[in-house]
């Protein structure tokens, strides 16, 4: 494979994430996240930046581990491996921003059971190098990071009538109690799917013109 060719693919597997293969916009991964804490920005931040270090930090270590590990315990493996860094993120956020910790609660340790992250282990990482998987994971996390602030940011300028915690609006603002309760992220969500998918399907349409 030709140097073009490398960069070529190593760019591909970057970007798939970011919006060919959104995980959430498209996959319809980490939907419990999504829909829990993205009733403000810096919690959709937060556990955006929280998964991607999860997701990057694991694919490096089960690339470089691929060829040791038994296939009979592949997934436990991953799991471990996972909840080794999700661990971290969990006493690290604790240590240093004990609110957010406090906000993203028993959310932290469900990005164990991440359909996107053990999805990635399994399709990709286990698969590929170091480099491709590295490249694959930080594409994947920024699309997911992208996605829930997508849904995180206007659930709170609606909702609380602020931004990052920063109020935007005067005394007269009535808030939109419902957008940062439950039903407020689901409205949120059919709404981004639903002109997601229009935008695919209108370039579907663009491309079979030309």
């Amino acid at each position: 494979m030709s140097e073009i060719e490398d960069k070529s693919k190593a760019a591909e597997e970057f970007m798939k994430g970011l919006w060919k293969e959104n995980p959430i916009f498209v996959s319809v991964l980490g939907m419990c996240p999504a829909l829990a804490v993205t009733n403000t920005a810096i919690n959709s931040l937060a556990m955006g930046l929280a998964t991607m270090f999860v997701l990057i930090c694991s694919s490096i270590l089960v690339s470089l581990l691929k060829s040791i590990i038994p296939k009979q315990v592949r997934i436990t493996a991953y799991i471990i491996i996972i909840a080794t860094f999700v661990t971290v993120v969990d006493f690290s956020l604790a240590a240093f921003v004990p609110a957010i910790h406090k906000e993203l609660g028993a959310f932290i340790a469900l990005i164990v059971v991440n359909c996107l992250i053990l999805g990635r282990q399994e399709s990709f990482a286990s698969k590929n190098t170091v480099g491709l998987s590295i490249l694959d994971a930080l594409g994947m996390s920024l699309g997911f990071t992208f996605a829930m602030l997508c849904i995180g940011i206007p659930r709170e300028i609606l909702g609380s009538g602020s931004l990052f915690n920063i109020p935007l609006f005067g005394d007269s603002f009535e808030p939109w109690v419902v957008m940062i309760l439950p039903p407020g992220g689901f409205f949120m969500l059919g709404f981004l799917l639903l002109g997601f998918n229009w935008y695919a399907q209108r370039k579907k349409k663009v491309l079979k013109v030309n």
